[in-house]
């Protein structure tokens, strides 16, 4: 009886320092190449396919993409303010979105937190699009807050937490118990202490909108 199978074998083929997103710093790798092969009676013997390169940080043991060697670190700094801006601007647009149907100083408010205080221009197409977005997913702003602040930075979470302060008074000074109420639960979420967020809504209150 012949005994045929296939098996995954996995070789180191270059090694050396890469910078790794999820460290933030300049770390070892293995530039790993993994490869299927027919086995007879379990031994390896014909390679299948071509082999699939990966690299592993000798430090967190994440894998990442070969690509992931050609980028530095400012290139990935980059990346993540980007993706931050987006986040931080479709918060405020969840938290607007809380009440009713979405009114013209509240338009103008979200444009101008996006153009200012998250220096990401946006225009009313865009943000209109992003409002149809939002409602369609008809996504919590504190659901979606929990799943991207995981990877924001404190400042981050602050400036985060101002724009949705500010989305939220922009209709009235007065904010809505249920707005107050996401708000306040955006501090637990964003994991600020009671200092830390009074400080933030006090510096939005010298905040020139005009």
């Amino acid at each position: 009886m012949i005994l045929i199978g296939t098996m995954n074998l996995t070789r180191t083929r270059e090694t050396g320092v890469f910078y790794c997103p999820t460290c933030n710093v300049s770390q070892p790798y293995r530039l790993r190449a993994r490869r299927p092969f027919l086995t007879l009676y379990f031994i390896p013997t014909v390679p299948i396919g071509n082999p699939e390169l990966f690299v592993v940080c000798d430090h967190c043991k994440n894998n990442w993409d070969e690509s992931v060697l050609h980028l530095d670190q400012a290139a990935h700094q980059q990346i993540q303010a980007a993706q931050f801006q987006d986040e931080a601007i479709r918060s405020a647009v969840l938290v607007t979105l809380q009440g009713e149907d979405i009114s013209e100083p509240e338009i103008q408010c979200l444009i101008h937190i996006s153009n200012v205080l998250f220096d990401r221009p946006i225009d009313r197409e865009e943000l209109g699009r992003l409002c149809s977005i939002a409602r369609r997913s008809n996504i919590q702003a504190t659901n979606y807050v929990l799943t991207v602040s995981k990877r924001w930075t404190m400042q981050q979470k602050l400036l985060a937490l101002q724009g949705m302060f500010l989305a939220a008074t922009a209709q009235s000074e007065t904010i809505p118990d249920e707005t107050l109420a996401t708000l306040i639960e955006m501090r637990d979420l964003l994991q600020l202490s009671d200092q830390e967020f009074r400080i933030a809504i006090d510096d939005t209150l010298d905040y020139e909108m005009a």
